[in-house]
């Protein structure tokens, strides 16, 4: 009886581990930026147990912008995106669910997951002036390439395009 429990044991710990999300960013291929979120935290003892709600972001997939809706349920309070900060993500269930790496903030190397409800737009999001408005997913596009963005690939900042060149003006006679 006591070989059985153990036998038991030991599966329910290689089960575990097995369900247990990666930490490793390097198995996140795509990014998240999250331009808002509203969310409601959930406390037992004073102590933060876990942050549902729902927001708006875009997703860089195959170098490609998407505007997306989430809603999520996550044992830590999620945080909107620093500038042009993005965190690591890869779909659990193509265009439903996505599983996004988060740093625990005040802990150097230190990760939590998060699984979000999406709905995946035809357009991206973007802010202006504080203002969040949309824009096809092409103009987006463009602007990256213009301004070196592309965070799947290290190019998290964008640079400020060259002004642009005007024909020189006619000397007067």
């Amino acid at each position: 009886m006591r070989y059985l429990q153990s036998l038991f044991f030991c599966l329910l710990l290689i089960s575990t581990s097995l369900l247990a999300e990666s930490k490793n960013p390097a198995d996140y291929p795509l990014r998240l930026h999250i331009f808002s979120r509203n969310e409601t935290t959930f406390y037992h003892n004073r102590n933060a147990e876990e942050s549902k709600g729902e927001g708006r972001a875009n997703l860089f997939e195959n170098s490609e912008p998407r505007g997306i809706d989430f809603s999520f349920e996550c044992s830590e309070k999620l945080k909107p995106s620093f500038g042009y900060e993005t965190y690591p993500a890869r779909w659990k269930k193509p265009g439903q669910e996505l599983i996004v790496l988060l740093p625990v903030f005040g802990k150097n190397n230190a990760y939590f997951t998060c699984n979000l409800k999406t709905q995946v737009k035809d357009y991206a999001y973007m802010a202006r002036d504080g203002k969040m408005s949309s824009e096809p997913s092409t103009e987006f596009k463009e602007w990256m390439t213009k301004h070196e963005y592309d965070p799947e690939h290290g190019k998290n900042t964008p640079v400020k395009a060259g002004p642009q060149t005007q024909p020189a003006a006619k000397p007067q006679e």
